[in-house]
């Protein structure tokens, strides 16, 4: 026998649409299937550009096989399989969820234009904003096309009623589940500070600083006074705490991290430790700078990145670390809903691990005894962001000694040095002066 096609909306007779309407398996009609993969094609546009071809100062296309290939492959493998789903309920929940990650794909193109410094890769990004109106659209019109027509008034309105009831409860799951553990990552890795480094008037100059991948990072410099130096991670939007240490004679390396400011390469989050490696080796051959006395101070997640690299590395030799959390996908989870905050966290570290195309850190609290027997300053806020407030007090207790520890009172993240800027300052020029220049 020869098979025959399912008729579409538009070929079929007035009395067959009906019916099929009223079906809850609705095929693919020919404008239903056009949109849905133009949506796509408008989603894979940036991805292509971002990855491919408009590519970071000292960046190739061989170092986004990950973010590349990846979404890419998910993007065709989403495109072969839709004019399969005959259930228009699978259908629309495929174009609403894409919907939102295409959303999340055009943020970053939005934060950069919105900063006044965009590029040629962020104004394709918005694209992707086409692409999420177009899916959030026909998600809902599939919905409707497949409602119920036939059988009583009162079975009808049951069954909608149902819908509803299963949509509210199936939302916000399916968004904790599988939007937000894949859109905030996205958006994590692609977005950063653009500040380039302000004038100090202290006498800085301009630092080369490369690091082991051949990039080059903006870094300027304080020459040292009393034989020591510290490195402050990211020094373009830390001049107060530059300026506090210049002041007590120290040399202060302001390192801006890669892919933000001026620095060459993409913005990364989980190796961060080359770049603060770099600083290090600037420091080691300046003249200036003694043996042994380097230190270095690290916000948020230059926080983070600052007790690994410590940890990894006898390079740097005393630690200041304020409003370090914890990493992407590592929430505290508990209770009930442990498991399923196990399972987004567990997807928002793999997508965390594509689209930054390198995999994430052992945990601080495994790693930051390592540091000993160099000194650590942990401070922190409450309730800061990123569970500062819980997981600092883990980090001193699994570091070990010379360790100290602060809760700032009355400070936001990372804002100490406002909170208490004169107990601030004589806290960390005494930890400094005690790491670093006491014989």
């Amino acid at each position: 026998m020869t098979a025959v096609a399912p008729l579409t909306d538009a070929q079929a007779p007035p009395e067959r649409v009906g019916a099929a309407v009223g079906e809850r398996s609705l095929a693919v009609t020919r404008w239903e299937h056009r949109l849905f993969l133009l949506a796509l094609g408008l989603v894979a546009i940036p991805v292509v550009d971002d990855n491919f071809v408009q590519l970071e100062p000292g960046m190739s296309a061989g170092d986004h096989v990950a973010s590349g290939l990846v979404p890419l492959a998910v993007l065709l493998a989403v495109a072969a399989i839709y004019p399969r789903l005959s259930v228009a309920g699978l259908r629309a929940a495929t174009c609403i969820v894409l919907g939102a990650l295409a959303f999340a794909v055009g943020v970053p193109g939005a934060y950069f234009i919105l900063d006044g410094t965009a590029q040629g890769d962020h104004y394709t990004a918005l694209l992707a904003f086409v692409a999420a109106g177009i899916l959030l659209v026909l998600g809902p019109s599939i919905l409707w096309r497949a409602r119920r027509r036939g059988g009583s008034r009162r079975r009808r309105y049951l069954l909608r009623g149902s819908s509803v009831a299963i949509a509210v409860v199936a939302t916000p799951l399916v968004f904790f589940l599988v939007v937000f553990p894949i859109a905030m990552p996205y958006i994590y890795v692609h977005t950063g500070k653009s500040t380039p480094i302000p004038e100090l008037g202290v006498g800085e100059i301009p630092a080369r600083v490369v690091t082991s991948d051949d990039l080059e990072l903006e870094a300027a410099y304080v020459p040292s006074r009393n034989g020591a130096a510290v490195i402050v991670l990211a020094g373009a939007t830390r001049t107060r705490e530059a300026l506090m240490l210049a002041g007590h004679g120290y040399g202060v390396l302001l390192l801006v991290p890669r892919g933000q400011g001026r620095s060459e390469g993409d913005i990364v989050r989980w190796a961060g430790d080359r770049d603060l490696l770099a600083g290090a080796r600037y420091l080691e051959s300046r003249p200036d700078v003694e043996p042994g006395r380097i230190g270095a101070m690290g916000f948020s997640i230059g926080g983070e990145i600052l007790l690994e690299t410590a940890a990894k590395s006898t390079a740097i030799d005393a630690v200041v670390s304020e409003g370090a959390g914890e990493r992407v996908g590592e929430a505290k989870a508990s209770g009930p809903l442990a498991l399923l905050v196990r399972s987004a966290m567990k997807l928002m570290t793999g997508a965390t691990t594509v689209f930054g195309n390198t995999g994430p850190p052992p945990p601080i609290v495994d790693r930051i005894g390592r540091i000993a027997p160099r000194p650590v300053f942990l401070i922190y806020a409450v309730p800061g962001i990123g569970g500062e407030d819980y997981r600092q007090p883990l980090y001193h207790a699994a570091a070990r000694a010379p360790k100290q520890i602060w809760r700032v009172p009355g400070s936001d993240h990372t804002g100490g040095i406002e909170a208490r800027p004169a107990e601030y300052e004589r806290r960390v020029i005494a930890f400094f002066d005690r790491a670093l220049l006491d014989e």
